[in-house]
């Protein structure tokens, strides 16, 4: 087998090579607890407190603002069940969307057994929030809007500054999953109405077990994890220095390449849509076809199975995905293609594709040639696909 051909960003991404080398003092020379008093630790501090502010820097937020977690699942659970707690004499009722993250849906079903009332709202066939069930479903006890900036398999992007206009009008706090969106488009808290985003370093070139949440300013959420004083008294546990490190490095460097990188990824993107929409039959992009992430692809496949699929693209050395990769091992089909309208047989033939700045024409060129010579198989294979050609003949 020769070189892989990498299309699993959403999943995660190869840490960058000025990311690691940031990172490593912070294992080997630089290693102190940053709540210690002596040198080596202040120099762990100070690490942290750049991080912070080169985090912060790009969402137009405040370094005090930013309190790093473990990852994106932590912050969304941080942001929905500290947000419950925190405002229940306001009311217990949540709103949310069909189509989020499992971070959100799960936590979301916890919260319901703990007595809240959660409202689901449906999206459009491109995955988009509908903003006027959106305004109908508030409530006198809506407490929190969690609505995801862009969505993690169909790569969507949603309304998000109209959202935030919505919450700030009916003086509902707005949070947003944005472990996609950071750092591929921009994004302004203030400007969006944004109240609390959560994020994940290993989605833009850092590295894995690093997060964070902004909370804006007067958010009075409490704790999530107890403990020690860390993150002003916010989350306990000993910072991951070299995690942070590496975070606020890639953070600066997302944000610096991001208008030249993302401007390569949609021309990418829409060549590879374009090829295989003209030149694969019966087969539907998933998603909003402008409105969408720069890297992300994901077309529906009649007649084909999505795991073989992926197994026998893997054999050719290409790495994609189905949808989640929280969900790759489950069997039932995308919740998210479900929402948007699709029947159980067409969302089980999915692929999505989502490319970085080193994916190349070639790779996609040689991973077209692949996809059509295992779909051409694959059907072949298909009953179903012998009787719907059987049927198109008469």
């Amino acid at each position: 087998m020769g070189k892989m051909i990498y299309l699993d960003n959403a999943a995660t991404t190869r840490t960058a090579t000025e990311v690691v080398d940031a990172m490593l003092p912070y294992f080997t020379e630089n290693y102190g607890n940053p709540s210690s008093i002596y040198e080596i630790a202040g120099k762990s501090k100070e690490a942290i407190t750049k991080g912070r502010e080169q985090i912060a820097e790009v969402l137009n937020a405040k370094p005090e603002e930013i309190y790093f977690t473990a990852g994106g699942s932590e912050a969304d659970n941080w942001a929905l069940k500290a947000t419950f707690e925190a405002y229940a004499k306001k009311g217990n009722h949540i709103i949310t969307t069909k189509i989020e993250h499992h971070a959100i849906l799960h936590t979301c079903d916890y919260l319901e057994s703990k007595g809240a009332k959660i409202t689901y709202l449906n999206v459009d066939e491109n995955g988009v929030v509908k903003l006027d069930e959106l305004e109908a479903a508030i409530t006198p006890e809506t407490i929190l809007i969690s609505i995801m900036f862009a969505n993690n398999e169909i790569g969507t992007i949603q309304p998000i500054k109209e959202i935030g206009m919505i919450a700030k009008e009916h003086d509902i706090l707005f949070h947003t999953d944005a472990v996609q969106a950071f750092g591929q488009v921009p994004i302004d808290v203030d400007e969006c109405n944004i109240d609390m985003l959560s994020s994940s370093g290993h989605k833009i070139n850092g590295p894995k077990g690093i997060g964070f949440l902004y909370i804006r300013k007067g958010v009075k959420i409490r704790s999530f994890i107890h403990g020690g004083a860390q993150e002003r008294k916010r989350r306990a546990g000993t910072e991951n220095v070299p995690g942070i490190v590496g975070y606020g490095v890639a953070a600066k460097r997302a944000a610096d390449t991001m208008k030249e990188r993302t401007a390569k990824e949609i021309e990418l993107r829409d060549y590879m849509i374009g090829r295989v929409l003209k030149e694969i039959p019966y087969c539907r992009l998933n998603g909003d076809p402008v409105k969408r992430l720069p890297n992300n692809i994901n077309i529906s496949f009649r007649f084909v199975e999505g795991e073989s699929l992926l197994i026998m693209l893997d054999m050719e050395g290409i790495a994609a995905s189905s949808g989640s990769a929280c969900t790759s091992g489950s069997l039932d089909p995308s919740h998210v293609l479900l929402a948007i309208g699709l029947p159980h047989e067409i969302a089980h033939g999915s692929l999505r594709m989502t490319i970085s700045e080193e994916t190349t024409r070639e790779d996609l060129d040689f991973t077209l040639e692949v996809i059509k010579k295992t779909i051409d198989r694959l059907r072949s294979m298909s009953p179903l696909y012998e009787d719907f050609i059987k049927k198109q003949k008469k």
